[in-house]
């Protein structure tokens, strides 16, 4: 299950998003989502109904692109919007894919663009352009199905959906269950257009600030990362990608079959290797 408030103001499009994100655990379990129930908190005193609607219309047809039935849910009068799914599905139990299990030599992909939560937070201070907010959404919206059939074609050890520890806190957990170190090529992460700019902006979420206290002994950041590319892997996702351990020999047949599924922003980010300092390292 998760729910979370809006983070665009469209209704149908934040239904969307919520339902996308929903999905991506069972996704990141090689899982196939079969049956969803709508979680709903809404302020009924303060918003017109047609907004409820729009947000519920939203997530069936995402849900409905996923082959997803929503069976019901269960809505409760709250002060603050929030919107989700309880989401059941299926897995091969010979197949399943855990956030542990990395090996040394693993190669790591990453199938989404990062910097969600930092133009969420600049389009809330109504500094965000058109084709970056368009580029957040799209991000946002797709589902993880794809990228889920794509590595169970390949040897893959772990995978995880990148959501709100942000990359480091998703990476650090995977390194930490596996006992082995990740390597994160800075330069090689896939970026949201204009993050750059918001980032020198100062459009930090809140849990970036977080995510980076926790992480501040379990993670060595390279002076040499620039301060966009530091809080991008750091930085909040909300329905981000899976980030995938898989073996050296299958990394590019991956990153290929990504493509070929329409996943075009996946890149191979770094590697895995015997535990080190630290459990994950960004250079």
């Amino acid at each position: 299950m998760d729910f979370f408030t809006p983070i665009v103001d469209d209704p149908h499009t934040f239904g969307e998003i919520s339902a996308a994100n929903s999905l991506s655990d069972v996704y990141a379990m090689g899982g196939e989502p079969k049956t969803a129930l709508n979680i709903v908190c809404f302020p009924s005193k303060e918003l017109d109904a047609w907004v409820l609607a729009e947000i519920l219309r939203g997530g069936v047809e995402k849900a409905t692109e996923a082959g997803v039935v929503v069976v019901g849910g269960h809505t409760v009068d709250d002060p603050e919007l929030k919107y989700g799914m309880a989401v059941t599905g299926v897995v091969d139990p010979r197949r399943i894919v855990r956030n542990l299990g990395a090996q040394p030599g693993d190669r790591l992909v990453l199938t989404k663009p990062l910097g969600t939560g930092i133009l969420s937070t600049a389009l809330k201070r109504g500094s965000l352009g058109a084709d970056a907010y368009d580029a957040a959404v799209a991000a946002m919206t797709m589902l993880n199905r794809a990228a889920m059939q794509a590595m169970l074609r390949g040897d893959v050890h772990a995978a995880t959906d990148v959501t709100g520890f942000g990359l480091l806190g998703h990476a650090h957990e995977m390194a930490r269950g596996s006992g082995v170190t990740l390597e994160i090529d800075a330069l090689n992460l896939p970026l949201l257009p204009e993050l750059e700019r918001h980032v020198l902006a100062g459009h930090l979420t809140g849990g970036c600030k977080r995510n980076r206290a926790y992480l501040d002994d379990k993670v060595r950041v390279a002076g040499s990362v620039s301060p966009t590319l530091r809080e991008a892997a750091y930085d909040p996702q909300t329905s981000g990608g899976l980030l995938i351990a898989v073996a050296a020999k299958d990394a590019e047949r991956l990153l290929d079959d990504l493509a070929s599924l329409g996943v075009s922003d996946a890149r191979g980010i770094g590697r895995a290797r015997r535990r080190g300092a630290h459990w994950v390292e960004l250079g």
